[in-house]
């Protein structure tokens, strides 16, 4: 690692002459307990400690949004008609199932859990029996699902669903479901006032995000809250969600019955599965569309979806062209922020211009759906308007960070430490043209935001460097990956501004023609020179791994930024794995990943001063302990 910063940009040379920076003092301790210590195997990996839910409180959480209902049911064929002419014969009989006066015979009194489901699930089969000879097209059975006792099977936690629907007309009561089988979730409350954020939203938040992240082919997720008799129809996205009106059940029983069949008969588009993912026989494919016309890509398997509602929600697959199983390629599809620099363009320029160890570009696009470019505003939510909801609240705009300001904040925070001595270890970088401006700065935020559905096909595949088979594996991949940022930086120009363990691949294969180490992942990447604002929306990067001057905003971004994210990378995996799959929760650390950034700040610093002895650099010997902060290096060589 050493001798590949110094084999970097002449700039960074400076930096090596120093006498050896406290940070790398640390790295050592860190990497003599990686090679000493064997910690005990867990089965807790990387990605878990980054799993949870991006569906903060009720901000992006918007009900009461007119036009829902014909926006998202309106195109189901025939249904209008349909429901009409049920819901006439639900009122028909000497006992009918309608009442204009009561409502829905046997409507559970108090509206308690359990007689609601008991109540609910015969009327949906029942109204489907009614819409016999009504529907426009036969298919299979779709049928409601309760098992409110029962968790559903595939998720991270034993996460239990009231109500939903399945694709399966015969799964019941003791049927072993999974989230990959839910389609259409569904949240019950017998209170009426549980019909808010902190109560039957977020809790159907969560439902989306389980059938999000186990279906890796859907866009968003429609479902439903049935608090007493007051139901919303939902859809949940990556921007968050929205809602319907609310509607009595009771009172409205026409409204019922149309949403009851619409759900029973929309189409795998129009319940939000992406439809340039298609399966035929045993074999799923990806539609892509290059100039010589459509293509289709073998899916081999998912490589990571992330689990999320608001976001970019990255998902990544293995895939091959057809009769070229030898050559594997990776798809990955994100939602993007439409200002930001897409991340195709960056990756083909990068390749053109001779990048090494970089992920190669193949293609790029936008996906489209219904022949539209597949944005959330327009296309997903077909153009409603969340700030008609009757919980809109107008964001107040974010005007991009003042210099002078960030600037005089570091002098207050260098004033205050003793003698003026102590700064961030990325006070190191060269300073930048005026032209420039951090990642955390952005044009004013816009009251309504928007993202976009790209995607991206590489031809270098591998698995994160914290698999690698050894740590001389590993610390080769590391060079590699520091060649592969020196190579972006000065032959195209770019930061990348997210490494993390993820984002730096190794590959073991010996007849796999990818890069033996190289870098992904330019989503948050940026032009050195650029002239204008890189589009992102506050920090970027992941959490554990920026470094401390962006924590901070005192500096603007740069490569010695990106250089200590690799140091931190190393410490990471140094201090959480033992090998690959030998990986370990240290507590300490956790709180890395959600606590405030000035906060983290000060604790990097902490751990790569000279001061003291971290309590986790201590490690039992076969017969005392030995404390590795004592092997610090003192002679002031770098070597």
């Amino acid at each position: 690692m050493k001798r590949s910063l110094s084999n970097l940009d002449p700039s960074l040379r400076p930096f090596q002459q120093h006498r050896q920076p406290p940070w790398a003092r640390a790295l050592s301790r860190a990497a003599a307990t990686f090679s000493r210590h064997r910690y005990p195997t867990s089965h807790v990996s990387f990605r878990h400690s980054w799993s949870y839910l991006t569906l903060s409180g009720s901000r992006h959480l918007y009900v009461g949004i007119p036009g829902f209902f014909d926006a998202f049911f309106g195109d189901v064929p025939g249904l209008r008609p349909a429901a009409q002419a049920v819901f006439d014969k639900c009122q028909g009989g000497d006992s009918p199932l309608y009442r204009l006066a009561s409502g829905w015979q046997g409507w559970p009194e108090g509206a308690k859990e359990n007689d609601v489901l008991s109540w609910f699930a015969p009327l949906t089969d029942r109204l489907l029996d009614l819409a016999e000879g009504h529907r426009p097209m036969s298919g299979i059975r779709r049928r409601p699902l309760a098992q409110p006792h029962q968790p559903l099977q595939g998720s991270t936690a034993n996460r239990k669903l009231d109500i939903g629907f399945v694709d399966d007309p015969n799964a019941g009561v003791n049927s072993k479901c999974r989230w990959s089988q839910i389609l259409i979730p569904g949240e019950l409350k017998s209170n009426p006032s549980a019909d808010k954020a902190s109560k039957a939203w977020l809790d159907l938040g969560r439902y989306a995000r389980e059938v999000l992240a186990a279906q890796d082919s859907r866009r968003f997720v429609i479902g439903f809250t049935l608090c007493g008799p007051f139901m919303r129809l939902w859809i949940f996205d990556r921007l968050g969600g929205i809602a319907s009106e609310q509607f009595d059940i009771n009172e409205d029983g026409l409204q019922f019955v149309s949403a009851m069949l619409g759900f029973l008969w929309m189409n795998e588009e129009q319940l939000g599965f992406d439809p340039t993912i298609v399966t035929v026989g045993d074999k799923r494919y990806i539609e892509i569309e290059r100039e010589n016309g459509k293509e289709c890509l073998v899916i081999d398997r998912l490589i990571k979806r992330v689990r999320c509602v608001a976001g970019r929600a990255t998902t990544c697959w293995r895939v091959h062209r057809e009769g070229d199983p030898g050559t594997p390629l990776v798809v990955k599809d994100s939602w993007q922020y439409p200002e930001r620099e897409e991340e195709g363009e960056l990756l083909r320029e990068a390749t053109e211009k001779g990048v090494m160890n970089v992920a190669r570009y193949f293609h790029h696009e936008t996906v489209s759906v219904g022949s539209r470019d597949d944005d959330i505003r327009a296309n997903v939510r077909k153009g409603l308007d969340i700030t008609k909801a009757t919980n809109y609240k107008p964001e107040k705009p974010m005007p991009p960070p003042s210099t002078t300001r960030r600037r005089a904040s570091q002098r207050d925070r260098s004033s205050s430490s003793v003698g003026g001595r102590k700064r961030s270890l990325s006070c190191t970088c060269l300073p930048l043209p005026p032209s420039k401006r951090t990642c955390s700065s952005s044009p004013t935020k816009p009251a309504i935001v928007n993202r976009i559905h790209r995607r991206v096909i590489v031809r270098d595949y591998g698995k994160a460097i914290y698999k690698a088979s050894s740590q001389t594996s590993l610390l080769a991949a590391m060079e590699g990956c520091i060649t592969g940022y020196e190579s972006l930086h000065t032959r195209a120009g770019m930061l990348q501004c997210d490494i993390s363990p993820n984002n730096l691949m190794i590959n073991e294969e010996d007849n796999d023609p990818s890069w033996r180490a190289f870098l992904i992942d330019l989503d948050l990447a940026i032009k050195e020179n650029r002239e204008k604002p890189s589009g992102s929306r506050g920090k970027t990067g992941t959490r554990a791994f920026m470094a401390i001057g962006v924590l901070l905003e005192d500096e603007m971004h740069s490569f010695m930024h990106d250089l200590e994210s690799f140091f931190w990378v190393l410490f990471w995996i140094c201090i959480h794995y033992d090998g690959p799959s030998e990986g370990r929760v240290v507590p300490q650390f956790e709180k890395w990943n959600y606590i405030d950034t000035e906060e983290l700040a000060k604790l990097k610093k902490g751990e790569i001063t000279e001061e003291g002895v971290p309590q986790w650099w201590e490690v039992e010997g076969s017969e005392s302990k030995a404390v590795l902060g004592d092997e610090r290096d003192t002679s002031g060589s770098t070597g």
